[in-house]
């Protein structure tokens, strides 16, 4: 029997990447999004990629009463959710809106699905959860503080996905906590499309690269790191989807069963790390892109940004072990999967 899952936020650039392999690996898919970070293009070339449309609902996942007339009309296993705003310098000036948007959205969509017994849920945390880390790779016991809004409003849900695990077992709740995604689609049909100035590093090499913008600036280069810029596990979010398709298997192979008297769920609160367990540096990363694209991409160095961090890098060993995931993409393949995107779609979605 297929599974169907529900994915808020699915037109956004994770999302939309998960949506494809979620197909592949024969889930029935209905994405629910706001399309207020996202794009309704995204949506058809998923379409296009894989060759047939998947249900799409436009809409809020603080707006309960949307959200109830969804979970009437199917029956899902489970819910991915995407859905959140996520720039770290947006969230500092604006943290009521993160708070709003990322807590009370997850809040209103967990109280719709406990109405419709709905318990399987993967959720998308973030690495930012560790803060800085005192010690490196780390792990999933590692201290968890955040340096912004943006990482606190993903650490608020998970702490309130640790209450409802406690507070009713039949639950099934794993938090992945992603490094720092980068890459596209092989196709070259979907990637990472920021609105304006891109916040993360990769699309701002690459729009540098085919001019778009003039030179990238590098955030300090004063670090204690091999080169003085800082360090972080890039992951391909091909691989990152792949990760969300093996964290579902798992909630079917462990949630239990709703038709027999056991009604006890058996997986809780289960946070997993996704990452490569390898560090990159800043300058290691424009190297890696400049040999790729055959572009030169200037840079000038800049001060450190509050909030930054030197290193940090995953432990993946849970994954491997739980999931039977683990990143197979390298940073070539990461740089150019990044860069057939951005040279095939200049100007991202807007490019046709």
């Amino acid at each position: 029997m297929t599974k169907k899952i529900l994915v808020t936020g699915g037109a956004g650039y994770i999302g939309s990447h998960t949506c494809i392999a979620l197909h592949e690996a024969g889930y029935e898919v209905v994405v629910y999004d706001n399309l207020s970070n996202s794009s309704r293009e995204a949506i058809n070339r998923v379409f296009s990629i894989i060759g047939q449309p998947i249900s799409f609902i436009e809409g809020d996942i603080r707006d309960a009463e949307t959200l109830r007339q969804v979970f009437a009309a199917h029956a899902f296993f489970g819910v991915i959710h995407f859905a959140g705003l996520k720039a770290v310098g947006e969230s500092v000036a604006k943290p009521l809106l993160y708070y709003n948007n990322n807590v009370s959205g997850s809040i209103t969509l967990l109280e719709v699905m406990a109405e419709y017994d709905v318990k399987n849920l993967v959720f998308s945390s973030s690495a930012t959860v560790y803060g800085d880390p005192e010690t490196l790779p780390i792990d999933e016991t590692s201290p968890r503080s955040c340096t912004n809004p943006y990482g606190q409003s993903k650490l608020t849900v998970e702490h309130i996905l640790e209450d409802l695990a406690v507070s009713d077992a039949s639950w099934n709740l794993i938090p992945l906590r992603y490094f720092n995604p980068v890459g596209a689609h092989p196709s070259g049909q979907i990637g990472e499309d920021p609105n304006d100035i891109p916040n993360n590093l990769m699309p701002y090499i690459s729009q540098v690269a085919v001019g778009k913008l003039e030179k990238l600036s590098i955030f300090g280069n004063d670090y204690p790191t091999v080169d003085g810029t800082g360090v972080r596990d890039f992951i391909h979010v091909t691989d990152l989807a792949q990760g969300h398709v093996a964290a579902l298997n798992y909630l079917q192979q462990h949630a239990s069963s709703k038709n027999g008297s056991d009604t006890t769920g058996s997986v809780g609160f289960l946070p997993i790390n996704l990452g490569t367990g390898k560090g990159t540096s800043v300058l290691d990363l424009v190297a890696a892109f400049t040999k790729v694209s055959k572009q030169p991409i200037p840079y000038q160095f800049a001060a450190r940004r509050a909030g930054d961090i030197a290193s940090c890098y995953a432990s993946a060993d849970k994954a491997k072990e739980l999931l039977g995931w683990e990143a197979k993409l390298s940073i070539t393949e990461m740089c150019q999967d990044t860069w057939r995107w951005q040279s095939q779609n200049p100007n991202g979605y807007d490019s046709h």
